[in-house]
């Protein structure tokens, strides 16, 4: 992305798709690859509030706090630790903490303490965050289906699928998160 240049700053500059980088110099991005980073920035950022408010609107649940419904509902015993549960929703510790404290006071979670680890604590689905969830999937399910899935066609969603775990593969190995769980296949 080139940032713009105020108006008493000199300009920057100009990318071309084939000069290389100077070295230790700016990889600017050029006139294609701009389109491309801001048509998948302003799609993803419109998708996940979309997907949101059709949770918040319907079901009275955060998209994020879904997410983690989600993650208990497929793991073992429907319950995590809860530093695999911040790991495997991508979130920061502290931030599952205050989730896991707002979905207690609904009663869809509650935390008991590990047997295997004085200190660690577990995020356990209820069967109320269970109910809660099953309320909400159709829904939710339906927003992804026709905000995503219905606009592509088949090959669209193979090329998807692939950038996209193209990009998740290059992201946790270079540390950026936590390795993603894969989904539970039935």
């Amino acid at each position: 992305m080139v940032p713009s240049a105020g108006p008493a700053a000199a300009p920057l500059p100009a990318p071309t798709a084939d000069a290389p980088a100077p070295a230790g110099g700016t990889r600017w991005l050029d006139a294609d690859e701009q389109v491309v980073w801001r048509a998948y920035l302003s799609a993803t950022q419109l998708l996940t509030d979309r997907i949101d408010r059709q949770l918040q609107h319907e079901s009275g649940i955060a998209h994020t706090y879904y997410e983690m419904l989600v993650r208990l509902s497929e793991a073992p015993g429907r319950s995590l630790r809860m530093s695999q549960l911040a790991d495997s929703s991508l979130s920061s510790r502290s931030r599952v903490s205050h989730a896991v404290a707002r979905l207690e006071e609904r009663g869809w979670i509650r935390r008991e303490a590990c047997e295997t680890d004085g200190r660690g604590y577990l995020a356990v689905l209820t069967d109320a965050g269970f109910d809660a969830l099953a309320a909400a999937a159709p829904g939710h399910v339906e927003a992804v289906r026709s905000n995503l899935f219905d606009v592509l066609d088949a090959e669209q969603v193979k090329q998807l699928g692939e950038i996209a775990q193209a990009m998740l593969a290059h992201l946790t190995a270079t540390g950026a998160v936590s390795p993603v769980p894969p989904v539970r296949e039935d």
